[in-house]
């Protein structure tokens, strides 16, 4: 991973299997670079929590923006004032750089 290059700024791969999924090491490298964000599995997730339904919601659709735009779609677990977002690069059956560069753009969201 290039440290100088914020994973916010890059934009996601086409990946349609055939390459491995980062190792532990790779994933914990880039893990550094995210607030909040856990492995689980062989998946990244956080959890926020908003003041009411109206916020979550908010937050799910500018995620799915996110989604729409990189083409690399994550797992939500919508609650009625939390939202868990999980990335796994189901295609190769773990983590790939795509998953960190997501998690990083849906991090944006809150310093913008």
């Amino acid at each position: 991973m290039d440290a100088h290059c914020d994973l916010g700024d890059r934009k996601c791969k086409p990946c349609e299997g055939g390459m491995a999924a980062l190792d532990e090491a790779a994933s914990q490298e880039y893990l550094g670079s995210l607030s909040g964000w856990e492995l689980s599995g062989m998946a990244i997730e956080k959890t926020w929590r908003f003041r009411n339904h109206h916020e979550t919601m908010a937050f799910v659709n500018a995620v799915a923006w996110i989604s729409h735009r990189e083409d690399h779609h994550p797992e939500l677990t919508v609650g009625y004032a939390d939202c868990r977002v999980r990335y796994l690069t189901h295609a190769i059956g773990g983590l790939s750089e795509n998953d960190f560069i997501c998690a990083a753009m849906v991090e944006r969201l809150f310093t913008l």
